[in-house]
């Protein structure tokens, strides 16, 4: 009995060829190995490139796969050397990119982390009031001064806390300010603004989850203090 002929991708309806499902749908909507069979380009006689790259999947796990060498790779039929050191450019280049953004991401898990993202504002002989905005996993995806001069309730309007927030899709807020008196504790103005804060957020589903006061030398988390 006759084997029938493997299909060569360009015989794939365009749906389900890998370059044009990525044109079409972007990068991350791809299986592994159609991410991989778009570095090999080309199969060869009876393997498409898309077996070829499952092949090479089912050798290695992700893991190994990362850790494989030039000799290993160009050995493997339907890859050689100029495959091969396509597959491992493309891996570098992968990881390189993810280990410079995951040293550029900030996590803010504590008041001491907000105080860091802040100090800039510690000296300042005038009240800075500055608010962090994150994402739900406590990611830092922006950071902005609101204010600057004496605060109260009045002067720092819901609107221009919460309008970067939505802007950016942040799902919590920590707010920050500086006592130039290098007094800590918070004032009547202080408590009365992050209260009003605090229940504006709850209508717009974006939590307050703390208000940081900084001097010189020390700091107020109104978190700590189970003031939010």
């Amino acid at each position: 009995m006759e084997t029938k002929p493997k299909k060569k991708i360009k015989d794939l309806p365009k749906f389900e060829r890998p370059r044009e499902k990525l044109i079409k749908k972007g990068a991350k909507a791809l299986k592994k190995e159609e991410l991989l069979a778009i570095l090999l380009r080309t199969g060869l006689k009876g393997k498409n490139a898309l077996e070829i790259a499952n092949d090479i999947l089912i050798k290695y796990s992700d893991k190994k796969l990362l850790d494989a060498s030039y000799e290993e790779l160009r050995n493997m039929r339907g890859v050689g050397p100029t495959k091969a050191t396509q597959i491992l450019a493309a891996i570098e280049l992968g990881s390189r990119l993810f280990k410079e953004k995951s040293e550029k991401e900030i996590y803010i898990t504590s008041p001491e982390d907000a105080v860091k993202e802040v100090a800039h504002i510690k000296e300042n002989k005038k009240e800075n009031f500055v608010a962090l905005y994150l994402d739900a996993r406590n990611k830092l995806i922006y950071k902005e001064t609101i204010s600057i001069g004496s605060l109260n309730a009045s002067l720092v309007h819901p609107r221009e806390v919460f309008e970067p927030a939505v802007r950016n899709l942040a799902a919590q807020i920590i707010l920050a300010h500086n006592h130039p008196s290098g007094d800590p504790e918070p004032s009547e103005d202080d408590l009365e603004m992050t209260k009003r804060l605090v229940e504006a957020g709850k209508i717009l589903g974006i939590e307050v989850i703390d208000h940081v006061i900084i001097t010189k030398t020390n700091f107020f988390s109104f978190k700590e203090r189970n003031l939010i």
